[in-house]
């Protein structure tokens, strides 16, 4: 059965916003959406699991704790000092599915994307790629 990677993306002030800290176009998160939200992803993950078709699932820290390798000016790795997903979405959470095919892939996404969230915000992309079943070049 193919592979796919389903991506949740979120920007740093999706973050804030769920620890409560608001900005214009992400609105507080209070407890009783999070916790929705929470048990609408763990509802996914147990349904994939339950069916076979969950290989891994994690949700992943605040952009602002990522840290970043970029080239130096020299061309030599560095690590940069600039923030990461500050104002546009990165992949915030994801899963990996072995399933029938992309249009089961989709549907999970779907779900995903329809996740609760507090009125007044707007749901970043879900989005779904193909794993490759052999590394490339093999």
């Amino acid at each position: 059965m193919p592979k796919f990677l389903i991506m949740v993306q979120a920007t740093q002030s999706d973050y804030d916003a769920m620890a409560g800290s608001p900005t214009p176009g992400y609105p507080a998160w209070d407890r009783e959406t999070l916790t929705a939200m929470v048990e609408h992803m763990d509802g996914i993950n147990r349904e994939l699991s339950e069916a076979g078709e969950l290989v891994d699932a994690r949700g992943l820290a605040e952009p602002a704790r990522a840290v970043v390798v970029t080239a130096g000016p020299d061309g030599s790795p560095t690590v940069s000092d600039r923030p990461y997903g500050a104002d546009r979405p990165v992949l915030a959470g994801y899963w990996v599915i072995e399933c029938a095919g992309p249009e089961r892939a989709v549907e999970i996404a779907r779900r995903a994307y329809a996740a609760p969230m507090p009125e007044g915000s707007t749901p970043t992309d879900v989005v779904v790629r193909p794993v490759e079943d052999e590394p490339p070049g093999t």
